[in-house]
């Protein structure tokens, strides 16, 4: 959710009674700051923070969380075994991303206390072994007895039922709420996500760090050096700089990377965050009071 999910769309996702999640990984760590001071003077329901731990002066987000009193942090794209100890000592629900049981185990043993099994629908970054939803979230589910929320193509009641169903406690949301009026996605980016159709975004740098894209021109460019063998070196050099800034803040559906789910191909509106969670909702129950009904999104 990063150049989505600042302290706008945080705020009125746990105003509805939701969790909301501010996405660090697009803030320098002073402007992480500034959002989570917005984010309490606008609710005061929970909400937490994602931190992706691959990116560099990681411990600077970390601290500024620690110091801000965040009582819950979503991790990924690293190991939890590295700052877990330090949140659990902070008195901080820990919640882990993971593609796979061998991990979803690692992030068990590390202290977490659930962990997010993202399958390979899922938009941004993704695992590398491109389970899909439907067959790893019961296989974490399985393999690990702390909870499990599930992700990755989820969108609708149904779906999150679908995925209780399976055995998750819970679920989590990131395309929708890209296509949301308070999300910071730039308005061209939110139009693009619901004007999607199956088959438009496709799982790409595989040599980098798998990531699940919009097809675009940049796409394109990807492709190509990636169907002629193009080694690490030249996809970092073509990656460039603030490319997801570009096409997803700013706007540039040509030379963007456009980060999205598979799912985009069924939303076709952009709504107010707590319209979304009133329209799940209402579909979750019923869903769960009839369940052989057929769904018409």
């Amino acid at each position: 959710m990063i150049w989505a999910s600042g302290w706008k769309l945080t705020s009125a996702v746990s105003n509805t009674g939701a969790l909301g999640l501010i996405g660090a990984g697009s803030m320098y760590p002073e402007v992480l700051r500034e959002h989570i001071q917005k984010c309490k003077a606008s609710t005061n329901k929970p909400f937490g923070v994602n931190i992706p731990l691959l990116y560099p002066d990681i411990d600077k987000h970390i601290q500024i969380v620690i110091d801000e009193g965040v009582k819950i942090v979503f991790t990924s794209a690293g190991n939890p075994k590295t700052w877990t100890p330090l949140f659990k000592r902070n008195g901080m629900t820990v919640v882990h991303v993971i593609g796979s049981s061998k991990f979803a185990l690692k992030a068990q043993d590390a202290g977490c206390d659930a962990v997010v099994a993202e399958g390979f629908e899922a938009g941004g970054h993704n695992g590398r072994e491109e389970t899909t939803t439907m067959v790893l979230v019961p296989a974490v589910t399985k393999a690990v007895s702390i909870p499990v929320i599930a992700a990755g193509g989820i969108a609708t009641g149904r779906q999150m039922l679908a995925a209780m169903v399976m055995g998750a406690e819970g679920v989590q949301m990131g395309s929708r709420f890209v296509a949301s009026e308070e999300a910071s996605s730039h308005f061209n980016f939110k139009q693009a996500v619901i004007n999607a159709a199956e088959g438009d975004t496709l799982l790409s740098l595989k040599k980098l760090t798998p990531v699940r894209l919009m097809k675009n021109k940049f796409f394109q460019q990807i492709q190509e050096a990636e169907s002629r063998g193009a080694g690490e070196a030249e996809l970092r050099e073509l990656l460039g700089r603030a490319r997801a800034k570009k096409g997803m803040h700013e706007g540039n559906l040509d030379e963007g990377e456009l980060e999205i789910g598979q799912v985009s191909a069924l939303l076709d509106d952009i709504l107010p965050a707590g319209k979304i969670v009133e329209n799940v909702w209402k579909e979750f129950i019923e869903g769960l009071n009839n369940p052989l009904e057929k769904c018409y999104i």
